[in-house]
């Protein structure tokens, strides 16, 4: 497969300086930009699904009528979270317990 090249991005000398500043040892300027847009296109993604479920959701709550108090959910989360991190702490305290 053909590699494509990107367009060409012009920065002022201080951006590329910064830039290249948090280089890790033996990355290219070159490698670190296409890190980073890969990554930007991947967070771009993730937010569209996001926004799309969340629509979805709000038709859905429309087209039915069901909607759910933001207290009675938050709650419900908490709720869960809280015991899940309970689970944690027990698994934890098993774990160092043992000889």
């Amino acid at each position: 497969m053909k590699t494509a090249q990107l367009p060409p991005v012009r920065v002022e000398p201080t951006v590329r300086e910064e830039i290249e500043s948090v280089l890790l040892e033996g990355e290219s300027l070159s490698q670190f930009v296409e890190t980073a847009t890969v990554q930007a296109a991947r967070r771009r993604k993730a937010q569209q699904a996001f926004l799309a479920c969340g629509r979805a959701s709000l038709a859905n709550a429309k087209a039915t009528g069901e909607f759910y108090p933001l207290h009675g959910v938050l709650d419900q989360m908490r709720a869960r979270l809280d015991a899940r991190m309970d689970e944690q702490r027990r698994a934890q305290r098993l774990k160092t317990k043992k000889p």
